[in-house]
């Protein structure tokens, strides 16, 4: 394991919508292309993944919506903060993807971002089926049974 600078900190970025909306099928990690003010952007933790989804342009993953804030040390070099951005895959798991996006119904959806220990910029991306609405509220009530548990069980 990589030892860590005393400067870099753990960024961890996610979409919590995602797994309310979406039933995540296959999850699949891939790098993204940026630019040098975006990057100095994540490490601070700016940016968010709400209302972001991915598609496919010339067989190639991009990312819409992603927004990254503009870095405040930069000049007249700063990013444009939601532009699209191109996902880094192998051949194969674009392939695979594509396949599972043309059935009705499947999307893709990004579900983090993050800083991996190498100091490079990753994004989780998930094929998601989108949920009805009564599979939300089963969902919340999941999650609250799940939360009285863990309360229950500290006491």
């Amino acid at each position: 394991m990589a030892k860590k600078s005393r400067f870099q900190k753990d960024v961890l970025i996610k979409n919590k919508r995602a797994t309310f909306d979406y039933e995540l099928i296959d999850k699949y990690t891939a790098g993204i292309v940026l630019v040098g003010t975006e990057i100095k952007s994540i490490r601070e933790g700016k940016a968010s993944l709400v209302d972001t989804f991915c598609f496919f342009n010339n067989g190639e993953l991009w990312v819409k919506n992603m927004n990254i804030s503009e870095y405040f040390f930069g000049s007249y070099n700063n990013h444009l903060p939601k532009r699209d951005r191109k996902l880094l895959l192998t051949k194969k798991e674009l392939l695979k993807i594509e396949r599972a996006t043309k059935e009705t119904g499947f999307t893709i959806v990004p579900t983090k971002l993050y800083i991996n220990e190498k100091g490079l910029c990753k994004v989780d991306v998930a094929v998601a089926k989108g949920k009805k609405e009564y599979d939300k509220r089963e969902s919340i009530k999941e999650k609250d049974a799940k939360r009285t548990m863990d309360r229950v069980m500290k006491r």
